[in-house]
């Protein structure tokens, strides 16, 4: 059985779903964050960031969210393309894309201190919102032009990482929701088994979409 360390409404959502969609047993061990729980030595071990997700698989420890979704993806050859297509091509372009530009301008937007401010300056806070919202403006015009989903009309593990994005946004100046293709994708992801029992299980409430 998998152990998932997580925090609600975290980057660990993308893997709490993901379990779910692959209909394989895990424990959710809460990491709470209040209680500075992902400082203790106990955890560092586990990931020396003090950031969730950490997946236990028997004798195999994994962080950093993104390597967890390939990982259980490839594992269970499900939501995922095959080996050596095209649209696994397409699937891993979709995976660092996210993680190397749209999760680094997330982290700086709500971790002011990793830039060394307090607050931000207006102009700086400013810049961030429209580094955000051009990656939107790209993925709308990708999903417009091909989708409803990031592989087309093949739903996968990359929606559910991308939807999870979208709800990280909803209480910024311009949500994702502004952008037609997104608010589908999204409504899609929501509309899922998965996502409700996510939400049941973490304790979320907005962005339920349900």
């Amino acid at each position: 059985m998998y152990k998932l360390f997580y925090s609600p409404g975290t980057a660990s959502m993308v893997i709490h779903q993901l379990l779910i969609e692959l209909k394989q047993p895990f424990e959710l061990v809460l990491v709470d964050f209040a209680a500075g729980q992902q400082k203790s030595a106990e955890f560092l071990q586990l990931n020396p960031q003090g950031r969730v997700p950490v997946l236990v698989d028997a004798e195999v420890s994994i962080y950093e969210s993104a390597a967890i979704l390939l990982y259980l993806t490839e594992k269970h050859q499900a939501l995922t393309p095959p080996p050596g297509t095209k649209a696994r091509a397409l699937f891993l372009q979709q995976i660092a894309f996210l993680t190397n530009n749209l999760a680094p301008q997330f982290r700086f937007w709500f971790y002011s201190p990793d830039l060394g401010f307090d607050e931000y300056p207006l102009a700086l806070k400013q810049q961030l919102q429209q580094n955000i919202t051009s990656i939107w403006q790209q993925l709308d015009d990708q999903l417009t032009s091909n989708g409803p989903y990031l592989l087309g009309d093949e739903f996968s593990a990359a929606d559910l990482m991308l939807t999870m994005y979208m709800r990280w946004s909803r209480n910024m100046p311009t949500t994702a929701l502004a952008w037609p293709a997104l608010q589908r994708l999204a409504d899609l992801v929501r509309s899922r088994p998965s996502w409700r029992q996510l939400y049941q299980q973490e304790g979320l409430t907005e962005w339920a979409g349900f």
